[in-house]
């Protein structure tokens, strides 16, 4: 499916190949032994794909062939229909000793605030 969708961009069949399997996570040295071919032959494939493609990396050429890999598509639908309300609900985690929404924690007998007062000092005026 990529590989016909890169064609009609206007790549050749060998760099359609090779942008298919960079896409897929392989190394330059991984695609030239896959292809039987030389790591000087595959950038030389990756220089064309890049002007061809208009994008000026590997990291743009990967993001631009995603939608059209055909497992992304239907990983979403799997994560999808596995989410349950359940899962996607939010969950309290417990404060502990902490105060949540940025208080000031009152522990009795010690200096607590950032005025130094302790507990029983709060709002005395001291």
């Amino acid at each position: 499916m990529l590989r016909d969708v890169l064609i009609q961009k206007g790549l050749s069949n060998r760099e359609a190949e090779v942008a298919e399997l960079v896409s897929k996570g392989l190394s330059n040295k991984e695609v030239a032994n896959q292809l039987f071919v030389t790591e000087k032959t595959v950038k030389f494939h990756l220089t064309n794909i890049y002007k061809k493609m208009c994008v000026k990396s590997r990291a743009q050429l990967i993001v631009w062939c995603l939608p059209h890999l055909g497992f992304v598509e239907s990983e979403a639908r799997i994560e999808a229909a596995a989410a349950t309300p359940a899962a996607t609900a939010t969950q309290t985690i417990p404060a502990g000793n902490a105060t949540v929404g940025g208080g000031v924690n009152i522990i009795p007998g010690q200096r607590n605030d950032i005025n130094g007062r302790g507990a029983g000092d709060v709002g005395m005026g001291i």
